[in-house]
């Protein structure tokens, strides 16, 4: 496997308990970081962490869609660490599986609020961190259904679609700082989420995907770690395709 140093760098991942946030995790402490998960699970930050068992991971209960908790969470780290270099935006779920005219109130702004808004909360509490370094690197994870749009997935797909549009606006508005803000597009994985959706959902994603088979966890982390190295130093706003040849643009 490549090696990409990480060495000195302090990273946040949320969602990072399992999953892919998980898979990155341990992509960076292999890499020399030092990781605090972000994650409203304890039990699963406790599993978390006693299969990483490592010293330089750690985990905080936060809550994403909680401004004023991300703050003072962020603040616990500075006073701890000194730094925060390194950010990724990964918590989000599917949503249920329905048409645009049958899609509930409650369930769009739940989904929302956990897929874009939250993304949102966490680069407007931690820009200003890495501003006064004059270093960072923010990767958020969409989807490729952010490109798309799956049916039957409205919720999911516009919030992911969010993404990317934050994501290009951050990275343009940092592109004068020693600051990037990148995008990944995966296909699907299987991970928990997919306990969210119908087997219906599911065969249609693989069905699209050239490849014919779903995204591994590594293959995501393992970019996501050239994202928030040094050596990425000159791409910003970009959106990046992990999608096993799905992707059209």
């Amino acid at each position: 496997m490549n090696k990409i140093n990480l060495l000195n760098r302090v990273a946040i991942v949320t969602g990072g308990a399992q999953g892919f946030g998980l898979s990155i995790v341990e992509k960076f402490l292999d890499s020399g970081a030092k990781v605090i998960i972000w994650d409203i699970d304890k039990n699963a930050c406790e599993k978390a962490l006693n299969k990483i068992n490592s010293n330089n991971c750690s985990y905080q209960i936060v809550d994403v869609i909680n401004f004023e908790n991300i703050k003072n969470k962020l603040e616990e780290i500075e006073k701890t660490h000194g730094q925060i270099d390194i950010f990724i935006n990964n918590a989000g779920i599917s949503g249920m599986n329905t048409t645009v005219a049958e899609y509930p109130l409650e369930e769009w702004n739940k989904v929302v609020n956990l897929n874009l808004n939250a993304v949102f909360y966490c680069c407007k509490a931690v820009v200003p961190y890495m501003v006064k370094k004059n270093y960072g690197r923010i990767i958020n994870i969409s989807s490729i259904a952010g490109k798309e749009g799956n049916p039957n997935a409205s919720a999911y797909s516009s919030s992911k679609a969010g993404v990317i549009g934050l994501t290009k606006s951050l990275g343009k508005e940092l592109a004068l700082k020693n600051i990037s803000v990148n995008c990944v597009t995966p296909a699907a994985a299987k991970t928990r989420i997919f306990d969210q959706m119908t087997d219906e959902h599911i065969n249609y994603m693989l069905s699209k995907i050239p490849r014919n088979r779903f995204a591994k966890l590594e293959e995501l982390a393992s970019l996501v770690c050239w994202l928030a190295s040094e050596e990425n130093s000159f791409t910003t706003g970009a959106v990046f395709d992990l999608s096993g040849g799905r992707a059209t643009y």
